[in-house]
């Protein structure tokens, strides 16, 4: 793992020696430069958080509090518009896809570019997906291994499992993507299992006790974070006392869990075990807020996980674009009663009911200051976990140039000796790494199967040129 990304990820503060240009912006100059100061800065993932912000419009700190859904097949027009002129500073990415790595690198790298200073104050996306196993893994096909259900997982033991885990999770990095909006982290019992639409009836559940479900759903996200993911426990505060799946049918209501259930017990040692995000259900809870979804309840998100859990990072909301449960609601309500409850990242898996959402927070936060509090928060927190993640670090300009700042990029992603010249230890591990033969030799072998890799056309190119310089730099982008 990058020494950056570990430093910040680890809570540490990292001290740098700056540079004639600030460090959010600067290059990735080769360390011993000769413009090197003297002057110590040191940075930690508040502070680049807060660079960020402070550079930021109004409408694109807004943004930051959405992901959007898109294709895996190929983002339409309302997703790229989100993005590009409704600032969303997030992307999740829905259906399924047999084709393999990649198309989806061509993807996330096209999708990366999006993110302009025009568009989101050139902070990157956090790109998400459902890459649980069995019935709920979106990428699939080559490069990408076929996942058992949560429920065959838990019967591994949790060394094993991590290992899966943290080999799969390195297959879904390395495709662009760096948020599993996983492990499911419900306790459905063995006997209801077959009448619990969401989970129990595909199998999404680890186990059928709160203290199984804990120790395999945690072992699950120590793999996944292990690759450079972050992960998200869902959906609080449980689905599986339910017999309705909230996507489809309206009304869903629990009549079981209370804010001291033994249920509660998985997100607590999720949160523990290093999930940055925790999504809340939009079932209702009738023993602890049976007048409104949880998704929109102060009690449940403040109360239960600000409080309760004591959870400082990222509250997402289950998908509020096109859910049967939160159809009563406007679209641009949904996205105010979720902040107002003190959730952070609203997801809807539909991109065409963004306009609305995002005008609906405008208008509240312009109008009202505990409200715009809110909004300033919640912004805070999601840039807090981009710096975590490593998003706020520098990142490449895209010059189609092959310079030694471009090479030492690649040598970091490949865990190799950072020299900054294309040499044959960094030709052979970037050969490994695309799956052709390492003979430490740079040719047409190796340029088409890099642009294979990359999810391109082969033009048919001997050796390095400017487009195929461009899209790595582009793809390194999603990686470092």
């Amino acid at each position: 793992m990058d020494a950056l990304r570990k430093s910040l990820r680890t809570g540490a503060v990292l001290t740098v020696l700056a540079t004639s240009v600030p460090f959010l912006g600067a290059d990735l100059a080769p360390v011993g430069a000769a413009s090197l100061a003297a002057t110590t800065v040191v940075v930690t993932p508040a502070t680049m958080a807060r660079a960020a912000f402070d550079r930021m419009t109004f409408a694109q700190r807004i943004g930051q509090l959405f992901m959007v859904g898109g294709p895996v097949t190929g983002l339409g027009s309302s997703t790229v518009s989100a993005i590009s002129r409704y600032h969303v500073g997030n992307l999740i990415l829905t259906g399924r896809t047999t084709a393999g790595a990649p198309p989806v690198r061509a993807l996330t790298s096209s999708a990366d570019a999006l993110t302009t200073a025009a568009a989101t104050a050139a902070v990157p996306l956090f790109i998400a997906t459902d890459q649980e196993g069995g019935y709920v893994q979106v990428l699939q096909g080559p490069g990408f291994s076929r996942m058992p259900t949560a429920l065959v997982q838990g019967g591994w033991p949790d060394a094993t499992l991590t290992s899966y885990a943290a080999a799969w999770g390195r297959q879904v990095a390395r495709a662009g993507v760096d948020v599993n909006l996983a492990p499911v982290m419900d306790t459905v019992s063995a006997s209801s299992a077959s009448n619990n639409a969401p989970i129990g009836r595909y199998s999404r559940e680890y186990g059928y006790t709160p203290t199984v479900v804990a120790d395999k759903g945690t072992a699950f996200l120590k793999g996944m974070r292990s690759a450079g993911l972050a992960v998200t426990a869902k959906h609080f505060p449980g689905l599986g006392r339910v017999t309705g799946n909230t996507d489809v049918t309206a009304g869903v209501t629990d009549t079981v869990t209370t804010s001291t259930s033994a249920d509660l017990v998985p997100f607590r040692a999720a949160v523990a075990s290093g999930a940055g995000l925790l999504m809340v259900s939009s079932a209702i809870y009738s023993r602890i807020d049976p007048r409104q979804p949880a998704v929109f309840s102060h009690a449940v998100i403040t109360g239960m996980i600000r409080q309760g859990l004591r959870f400082g990072g990222v509250v997402v909301s289950d998908d509020l674009g096109n859910a049967a449960q939160v159809r009563a609601w406007s679209p641009g309500a949904r996205a105010v009663n979720f902040i107002s409850a003190g959730g952070d990242l609203v997801l809807t898996v539909n991109p065409q009911v963004i306009p609305a959402m995002v005008a609906a927070v405008a208008a509240r936060a312009s109008t009202n200051s505990a409200f715009r509090a809110q909004v300033n928060a919640a912004v805070l927190r999601v840039l807090v976990l981009k710096a975590t993640e490593g998003l706020l670090a520098p990142r490449l300009a895209v010059t189609g140039v092959l310079n030694a700042t471009t090479v030492v990029a690649l040598q970091r992603w490949l865990s190799v000796t950072r020299t900054g010249r294309l040499d044959t230890v960094t030709v052979r591990a970037l050969q490994q790494r695309i799956g052709t033969i390492a003979d430490g030799l740079w040719g047409p072998a190796s340029t088409a199967a890099l642009q294979s890799y990359l999810g391109t056309y082969r033009d048919g190119a001997r050796t390095w040129n400017t487009r195929i310089v461009s899209l790595l730099q582009r793809y390194l982008n999603t990686q470092l």
